[in-house]
C-alpha cells in the first residue's frame, strides 16, 4: 500500500493515476476527504490526516509500505516533514520519496529551499529505503496568468532575461511512481527538469503561439512586483522569500538543466510547449 500525501495538489493529482495505471493499491491522506472524493471517487481509499494534528498520522500509516511526503510550500514544511518521518518509523514504513526542491543542495540555499532540509535530513537518516524529489519550477505555474490572458490585462514579468527549466508536473509524477514502485532509485537525489531553460519572456510567446495571438505583457523590476505583493496583504516574510527567488531567476542562477528525467523514465522530458498544448482549453 502506498499513502500519498498532497494528494488534492498538483503532483498528487498526476501521481494518483500513475500508480493506478500499476495496479498499486494507493491511500489518500488529505484534510479534506470531501475534496478527495470528488477527485478519486467514493470508492478510494480516503483517510484524513493533518501534518499539525500527530495523532491523525498513525492511522494514516496503518499498513503502509510506502510513502510520498508532499508538505505544503510554507515555513511550516519542515515541521510536517520531520512528525511524518517519525510517524512513518514507527508504522514499520520500508519506504519514503519525498518531494522537495530545486536547488536542495546548494551550498547556499535560498529561504524557501531551505524549509525542505531538515525533513530531507530525517528522511536519510530515518534507516528507510528513501528517494528525493528536486524538482524545478512546474510548467502548470503558468496556470497563474490564465485570469490576465482571458481578460486581455498585461502580464507583468519581473525576471527578465533569467532561465528556468521548467518541468512538466506530469513526469515529476512518473518519477515519483517508478522511485516507489522499484528499489533502483533507492537512496537517489534526483533534480528534475525540463528540456530547455526558458526565460519568462519566452513562455509568454509560447503561450501566444499556441493561442495564436499576441499575449501583452511588462517588465517590472523585482522590487515593484514585490510591493504590489505586500500591497495586496502578502505578509512580509513572504513577500521577502519571493523576492528572493526571482532574484534567483533573474541572475540566471535557475537555468540549470538536468538529465535525471531521461534516465529514470528511459525518453526525454516533456516540454513547456507541449505542456501548453495539452492544456491550451485552460487559457481560452
Amino acid at each position: 500500500m502506498i499513502l500519498v500525501t498532497g494528494a488534492t495538489g498538483t503532483i498528487g493529482r498526476a501521481l494518483i493515476p500513475e500508480l493506478r495505471a500499476k495496479s498499486a493499491h494507493v491511500r489518500v491522506m488529505t484534510r479534506d476527504p470531501e475534496k478527495a472524493k470528488s477527485l478519486w471517487g467514493p470508492e478510494a481509499d480516503i483517510v484524513r490526516g493533518d501534518f499539525t494534528e500527530p495523532s491523525s498520522l498513525p492511522p494514516a500509516l496503518d499498513g503502509v509500505s510506502e510513502l510520498f511526503l508532499l508538505t505544503a510550500p510554507s515555513p511550516a514544511i519542515s515541521d510536517h516533514d520531520v512528525a511524518m518521518v517519525k510517524a512513518a518509523k514507527a508504522a514499520r514504513v520500508r519506504k519514503i520519496v519525498k518531494l522537495s526542491v530545486f536547488g536542495a543542495d546548494a551550498a547556499e540555499p535560498l529561504t524557501t529551499t531551505g524549509w525542505h532540509l531538515p525533513g530531507e535530513r530525517a528522511v536519510k537518516e530515518s534507516g528507510l529505503a528513501w528517494t528525493l524529489l528536486r524538482p524545478a519550477a512546474f510548467a502548470s505555474n503558468a496556470l497563474g496568468w490564465v485570469p490576465l490572458i482571458r481578460s486581455g490585462v498585461a502580464i507583468e514579468l519581473s525576471t527578465g532575461n533569467g532561465k528556468h527549466a521548467l518541468v512538466d508536473p506530469r513526469d515529476v509524477a512518473a518519477v515519483a511512481a517508478r522511485s516507489l514502485l522499484s528499489h533502483d532509485h533507492d537512496s537517489q537525489a534526483y533534480t528534475l527538469t525540463g528540456p530547455e531553460p526558458l526565460s519568462a519572456r519566452e513562455q509568454v510567446e509560447v503561450l501566444g503561439k499556441v493561442l495564436a495571438r499576441p499575449i501583452s505583457f511588462e517588465e517590472v523590476t523585482v522590487d515593484v512586483a514585490v510591493e504590489r505583493m505586500r500591497s495586496s496583504g502578502v505578509p512580509d516574510a513572504y513577500a521577502a522569500a519571493v523576492k528572493e527567488g526571482l532574484l534567483f531567476v533573474r541572475e540566471g542562477r535557475a537555468a540549470m538543466r538536468s538529465d535525471a528525467v531521461e534516465r529514470v523514465l528511459g525518453r526525454a522530458p516533456r516540454s513547456f510547449e507541449q505542456w501548453v498544448r495539452d492544456h491550451i482549453s485552460l487559457f481560452r
